[in-house]
């Protein structure tokens, strides 16, 4: 798309995507997460696979979609899951030799610069990984070059106002004068999601929102896992650049903030509201 906004310099960049491999080649437990097996599962029940398909998943990370993919389309059918974490990719290749699955290849490389034919897969997946493109409507219009004619995409992210703890975090480190991207923000909405997709080519769009939301007590523990998770994440490592002075009292504040916050028997409702896209060629 003409005009496509780029998001980053080359310098800011290379920082971006060396924190980026940082997070996630760290990340052991990722599949024990409240709702990322879940949200998965969804993506996969919308992407109407069927044997025999050729299909691409974005971002595979651990291969929670590939792999289960791969069951539905075999045995004629093949995935090919792409990610740019070692560390990801290489929990994805050993279950996918426990589960004995020979019709996927993951290949390790960043997702936004891929090389494959054009109108090359029947289905092309992201799950929960949109968001941490550098370029959003490059991407999908890269997406929508390699999709059959019949093709279709299916995705998913999360609304702009998801994860409370993570929106006070950004509202934290705003007053210290710290900028912390809302990497939900290009598409957390349902109008963003449909005129994006639009924008890029796609025809019958849908868009859906489901809530994958849990309840929280706001103790000392759980806030300092909140700041632990916000603080180490590629979007909010930019308190790291405050003099450890102010980043103690950054931390201190938004404990207290967590602490603060109003709860109910059931605890602190924490808002996972995620849109699932799907769109085609």
């Amino acid at each position: 798309m003409s005009g496509s906004k780029v998001y980053f310099n080359q310098m800011t960049l290379d920082k971006y995507k060396q924190q980026l491999l940082a997070d996630f080649n760290s990340r052991t437990n990722y599949d024990q997460g409240n709702f990322r097996i879940p949200v998965a599962n969804q993506l996969i029940s919308l992407a109407q696979l069927r044997i025999g398909q050729k299909v691409l998943d974005i971002a595979t990370g651990t291969g929670l979609v590939a792999l289960e993919a791969a069951k539905i389309v075999a045995p004629e059918g093949e995935v090919i899951g792409v990610d740019m974490s070692t560390g990801m990719l290489h929990q994805a290749k050993q279950k996918m030799l426990v589960q004995g699955l020979k019709n996927i290849e993951f290949i390790e490389a960043d997702v936004e610069y891929l090389n494959f034919s054009d109108r090359s897969f029947d289905r092309i997946l992201c799950s929960l990984a949109i968001s941490y493109l550098t370029n959003i409507p490059a991407a999908l219009e890269l997406w929508y070059c390699f999709l059959k004619p019949d093709g279709i995409i299916v995705f998913n992210c999360l609304a702009e106002t998801a994860f409370p703890p993570s929106v006070l975090f950004r509202e934290v480190a705003r007053r210290y004068n710290v900028k912390v991207t809302n990497p939900n923000e290009p598409l957390g909405t349902y109008n963003k999601c449909q005129n994006l997709l639009q924008e890029c080519g796609f025809n019958d769009i849908e868009v859906s929102s489901e809530q994958f939301g849990w309840y929280y007590t706001p103790d000392s523990s759980s806030a300092e896992d909140f700041w632990r998770i916000n603080s180490m994440n590629v979007f909010g490592y930019q308190v790291f650049q405050l003099t450890p002075a102010k980043l103690q009292q950054c931390k201190a504040e938004y404990i207290a903030e967590i602490q603060a916050l109003p709860t109910t028997e059931q605890g602190v409702w924490c808002d996972v509201s995620i849109f699932f896209v799907v769109a085609g060629k």
